[in-house]
């Protein structure tokens, strides 16, 4: 009776009003970073999402949900700084609703909202909210879908509303994502192995979460006159595999091989863009051609495949290495690609994109920094670029430390409260560090951005649910101290002759 007791004040809700106040103050130092670097910071990326929007044709190489976006802030304000300012509500919600969560999980009250609301003071999290990335949306619904899981292991019960909230945010994470349904893949799979009830409903909801944006990406939007991704696009990691190949063992390639990769770049391109960290040498050079790479793509997915069956520990290494970024804490700036690549600081599209490398269209000019406060900005300038030095990197900008330790708080907050349910928590961290070790392009810190900021928000939980773990030990140990075993022992014994 009182542990139920004790169960359902867990698990009731926590009132709005606290919520609220985390929420205005998260947005406020969101805010202060959006005013800071109106319109936002950006990257070649970027003008990508924008150019061919307006230019013409459609594409869907990124996530045509965030073209559109971008594309509707562009003709309706002439400006971008509406989509990096919902950015900051959304993420302001996402995090207050994920710490909210946590404390109705048994988080420590006030360490979880003194975390929470520090959070944004950190350039991973403030200067990555104002980026124009379609993987600061992504990173939000991870972050929320941390929160629904919470919610779950609160109520000990997997509610209706909650199962259509997951599903509608899996559903988000594979439109903003190319990558995306293999997170929601792997997150579904670690929730029906940690979650007791409506696991049908749950493998349902993860399916059409995961079909349906590839669906639409290959059936649907050509349809309407938007182009599927381009097939070099698609298969570019297994182009990098192949280079990686070339570089490390040319003997396994024969002469019409050498034949077919030279119809697409010259060798030398092909060694110079054999470092298994990135394969922003290979392709993104002006000596390797799209165009070809897309009419041999046919080809060179053969020849990796047989690649794959002579030599698969080649592959496997490759791409161990191009995503180390998901399991390795530090990164090794010794090699090509090899550092954590974080932001591109630069004021304006033509001193990063250079005239002429993308489709040019009348308004380009809106991705140049025009801080709204040149006061916040002289001081978020130097702390995002302090924040850039070598040894910080391990601590803010890789998200595999982050992850073991959402794994870690997870693991001793189940085993604290006795709720196999908390293990859920971590699924989309999970989900998120396995899509991007099988199939990621470079060391960029924002594909493990969500690990980041649900491990730094489990750090509460983690601490408590330790707590709470050496209490209960001591409490064993203080009962079986010898002197307590032998005061047992006579008043047993005691018992016994009282009673005879």
């Amino acid at each position: 009776m009182g542990s139920d007791t004790a169960a359902a004040s867990v698990a009731r809700p926590p009132r709005p009003w606290p919520a609220l106040g985390t929420f205005l103050a998260v947005q406020a130092v969101l805010g202060c970073w959006w005013a800071a670097f109106y319109p936002g910071l950006f990257s070649r990326d970027s003008v990508l999402y924008l150019s061919h929007t307006v230019v013409g044709p459609w594409v869907s190489d990124h996530s045509v949900l965030y073209d559109a976006i971008m594309w509707l802030s562009f003709t309706e304000t002439g400006d971008l700084g509406a989509v990096t300012f919902a950015q900051t509500t959304a993420m302001a919600g996402a995090l207050t609703f994920l710490a909210q969560s946590l404390k109705a999980l048994g988080a420590p009250r006030r360490l979880t909202t003194a975390v929470v609301v520090l959070m944004p003071l950190a350039p991973p999290v403030g200067a990555f909210t104002v980026t124009l990335w379609k993987d600061v949306p992504f990173t939000i619904c991870a972050v929320a879908v941390a929160g629904v899981c919470a919610r779950f292991a609160a109520a000990r019960r997997v509610s209706g509303p909650g199962l259509a909230a997951l599903g509608a945010l899996s559903l988000a994470l594979g439109l903003f994502r190319a990558n995306g349904f293999l997170v929601v893949g792997v997150a579904v799979v670690a929730l029906l192995v940690v979650l007791r009830a409506r696991r049908l409903r749950l493998l349902l909801v993860g399916t059409v979460a995961a079909a349906l944006p590839l669906l639409l990406t290959n059936v649907v939007l050509p349809q309407v006159g938007i182009a599927a991704p381009a097939k070099t696009y698609v298969y570019h990691t297994a182009f990098g595999d192949l280079a990686v190949a070339f570089r490390d063992r040319p003997a396994l390639f024969r002469a019409e091989d050498r034949a077919l990769l030279e119809s697409v770049a010259p060798l030398d391109r092909w060694w110079w863009g054999g470092t298994c960290y990135t394969i922003n040498t290979l392709i993104w050079r002006e000596d390797f051609s799209w165009p070809q790479a897309d009419a041999h793509a046919g080809e060179l997915l053969a020849l990796w495949r047989r690649l794959l069956t002579e030599d698969p520990g080649l592959v496997v290494d490759a791409r161990l290495c191009r995503g180390a970024i998901a399991w390795r804490p530090v990164g090794d700036p010794r090699f090509t690609g090899g550092g954590t690549y974080r932001f591109s600081l630069r004021p304006t599209a033509d001193t990063y994109v250079g005239p002429g490398k993308v489709a040019d269209f009348p308004g380009r000019w809106v991705f140049s920094l025009r801080p709204l406060s040149h006061e916040l900005y002289q001081v978020a300038g130097p702390w995002l670029t302090g924040s850039l030095a070598p040894e910080y990197d391990w601590a803010l900008w890789r998200g595999a430390s982050w992850a073991y330790l959402s794994y870690l708080a997870v693991a001793l907050g189940a085993a604290a409260r006795r709720n196999r349910y908390v293990l859920g928590v971590a699924a989309v961290v999970a989900g998120q560090q396995l899509a991007v070790l099988a199939n990621i392009s470079a060391q960029d810190f924002r594909y493990m951005a969500s690990p980041i900021l649900i491990g730094v928000l489990l750090v509460p939980l983690l601490l408590g649910s330790a707590g709470r773990l050496a209490r209960a030990a001591a409490r064993r140990a203080a009962r079986w101290r010898p002197g307590n075993a032998l005061a047992r022992c006579k008043r047993l014994i005691s018992g016994k002759r009282t009673a005879s």
